[in-house]
């Protein structure tokens, strides 16, 4: 787990990433928010969590993500009183016993906490096993630059606001919540064998019927049509099955 937490300050450091990105910055008074930007169209750029800090708001985000986040950030801060540059702080997360300062997991319960300070690392716990049982996406793993955040469970992960108003890509993901169903998306399915991450889903007559990602204790997070999905799927020799 390699994290960067970028600090962001300046007098309109809030008021510029509430026109930026996917959630409700009035959050922060709760905890960590979980949020995205997208690109214009809609499509995922970065997931990563928010917090405020004193008088900084820090942004704890996948490392490899990092520095073209803060480019794009840059780009859009125009005129902007704001300030983005590293911290040089780490994360710690975990599931047993809360340390003093620790910040609950905003997407689900089962993921524990998150501390920030000068160590990094977690307490042991199988985080594989738990995205799986609750099908929540990994940065680079479920979550890439064709994904749309609707079809990954964003809403059920308390990472999207339908009420906040204008963010980049929001006409889309508005456009995706009220107007349409969705055909495809993350689901938890059941799986015999194993497979690599990223292997396609085939149906019984070889048609496409999605992608098989990380996989945990005969289950697995799988991108599926759900037109498609149907048992008997293989997904290279490992037979996949929706749940």
């Amino acid at each position: 787990m390699a994290r960067t937490i970028l600090q962001i300050t300046g007098s309109d450091a809030e008021t510029f990433l509430q026109g930026l990105v996917t959630n409700d910055l009035k959050r922060l008074g709760q905890g960590l928010v979980y949020a995205a930007l997208l690109t214009p169209q809609g499509k995922y750029l970065a997931d990563f969590f928010l917090l405020r800090e004193g008088g900084a708001i820090w942004l704890d985000v996948d490392s490899s993500l990092a520095a073209g986040l803060a480019q794009r950030l840059s780009l859009y801060r125009l005129r902007a009183d704001v300030q983005i540059a590293e911290t040089g702080r780490k994360v710690r997360r975990g599931t047993g016993p809360a340390p003093e300062g620790a910040l609950a997991d905003p997407r689900h319960p089962d993921l524990g906490w998150r501390l920030y300070g000068d160590e990094e690392g977690d307490d042991g716990t199988d985080f594989d096993r738990i995205r799986v049982a609750h099908c929540i996406p990994e940065t680079g793993i479920e979550l890439t630059p064709e994904t749309y955040i609707l079809e990954a469970g964003f809403e059920r992960l308390n990472g999207v606001d339908f009420r906040k108003g204008c963010y980049v890509g929001q006409e889309v993901t508005a456009r995706m919540k009220h107007k349409t169903q969705l055909k495809k998306g993350l689901a938890r399915v059941a799986v015999e064998g194993a497979a690599p991450v990223g292997t396609v889903i085939a149906t019984g007559d070889g048609r496409s019927a999605g992608t098989l990602f990380t996989q945990s204790g005969g289950r697995g997070i799988a991108f599926l049509r759900h037109d498609r999905a149907a048992p008997g799927m293989m997904a290279g020799a490992a037979r996949v099955d929706p749940l």
